[in-house]
């Protein structure tokens, strides 16, 4: 019995050795179907989203926003504050859903000055006709006919339009400081007139009606070399396919027409525009501007047009962190003397409010304005730049009243000598 187990020992053994290797070489064969599977398929277009509809609501209402007591942008039914990722992975989206917004606050803001400051819109070109597109600025009911101060406001690039300093403030953290209006209330306050410029409202924009592809023409001979041309495809190529990759079908972009504004086609055009059509045909006799960012710029620019005219009606211009630039403006040196006694920067700085900094061009002082924020240098400065509005223009009634006291003592002289020799 024992010599026949001895005998079938190597033949299961065997056996055994020819079942592992069929078992192994099924495992193999799967192993390989699987990879072969999941070399098919596109993990990467199963990680993707779909891209929600760019529709979105129309009024703070329907977006479940309100602006509380304190002027903050706060959820009605949570009472947090605006929050961007509303969609996790769905950056351009949650940008599209912000955009939305900030239109809505743009026409809250419109509303605020005409209900809350009593500003009356002007349209311009003041000789618009009735097909073309216009723009408008915002005027206090004594902007024109005040006989002693007016102050103009004129604000940065972007997507801010009239009253407005910066979106992001208004959204995040409250209208004092993102919009115009504490300064328009001080203002009058104070008796100026108001001037609210829109620089940045510079073209309608018309949505084109959709067509059908036209069918490709041959292509005419170019110039360039072929390699430069490949280049160019492959680089278009991957621009388009990195911007839709994050989606499965991402939604595509209104095409648009832009129809230029006549007098308004640049925040340059604009603030000479507005110079030579309203502040110059003003009745005040101090003319007095806050300019922020590249309004800076666009004053500088319009110094550079209507030097004379500025100099004789401006009394003093303050800047926050304005983006002017006298060398690459090609300013005259009539220009930068001027600035130098009239005007004052407040820029960003870690340094305490109004601490004097290096000038960095031979233009006018810079101070800082307490803050490192861009966007909060107008909010920080505010009661700074209302001070030195008050001194500069008591330095010059001061000024005035010695020059008329002078006078009266020159012709009392002269008559005194006038008696004597009759």
């Amino acid at each position: 019995m024992l010599c026949h187990l001895c005998a079938t020992t190597p033949a299961l053994y065997i056996l055994w050795m020819i079942m592992a290797q069929v078992s192994g070489q099924e495992d193999r064969e799967k192993t390989t179907a699987l990879k072969d599977l999941l070399s098919r398929i596109d993990l990467d277009e199963l990680m993707k989203k779909d891209e929600p509809p760019f529709t979105f609501p129309k009024t703070l209402e329907e977006f479940e926003y309100a602006f509380n007591e304190h002027g903050q942008l706060r959820h009605i039914k949570t009472g947090e504050p605006f929050v961007f990722n509303a969609r996790e992975d769905l950056h351009r989206w949650n940008q599209k859903r912000y955009e939305a917004l900030g239109e809505i606050i743009t026409q809250y803001v419109y509303e605020l000055l005409e209900k809350k400051c009593n500003m009356n819109k002007a349209i311009i070109p003041v000789d618009a006709t009735e097909d073309e597109p216009t723009s408008f600025i915002y005027l206090s009911p004594d902007a024109l006919s005040n006989p002693s101060k007016l102050l103009v406001l004129i604000q940065g690039s972007g997507v801010v339009r009239a009253g407005q300093w910066a979106r992001r403030l208004i959204i995040n953290q409250d209208l004092d400081s993102g919009t115009q209006i504490p300064f328009i209330n001080k203002a009058i306050e104070e008796g100026f007139g108001v001037m609210v410029l829109n620089p940045n409202e510079n073209f309608l924009e018309l949505e084109k009606p959709a067509r059908s592809s036209p069918i490709p023409s041959p292509a005419e001979p170019s110039d360039e070399p072929a390699e430069k041309r490949e280049r160019k495809d492959e680089k278009e190529s991957k621009k388009k396919k990195e911007f839709y990759e994050k989606y499965r079908n991402p939604q595509k972009e209104t095409e648009t027409e832009r129809i230029p504004i006549r007098g308004s086609g640049s925040s340059e055009e604009h603030v000479l525009y507005v110079w030579d059509h309203f502040v110059s045909k003003a009745a005040a006799k101090n003319v007095f501007i806050i300019a922020h960012s590249y309004g800076g710029l666009s004053f500088v620019e319009l110094m550079n047009h209507r030097e004379m005219q500025l100099r004789n009606r401006v009394c003093a211009v303050a800047l926050t962190d304005s983006s002017h630039n006298i060398w690459l403006q090609d300013t005259s040196k009539g220009t930068r003397d001027w600035m130098q006694q009239c005007c004052c920067n407040w820029v960003s700085s870690p340094e305490p409010l109004d601490t004097p900094l290096d000038p960095m061009l031979p233009d006018c002082p810079r101070v800082s304005a307490g803050t490192e924020k861009h966007e909060l240098t107008s909010w920080m400065s505010f009661n700074s730049i209302f001070r030195f509005f008050r001194e500069v223009l008591e330095a010059k009634e001061n000024e005035e009243l010695e020059e008329t006291c002078n006078a009266v003592t020159t012709r009392s002289i002269s008559l005194k000598n006038n008696h004597q020799d009759l």
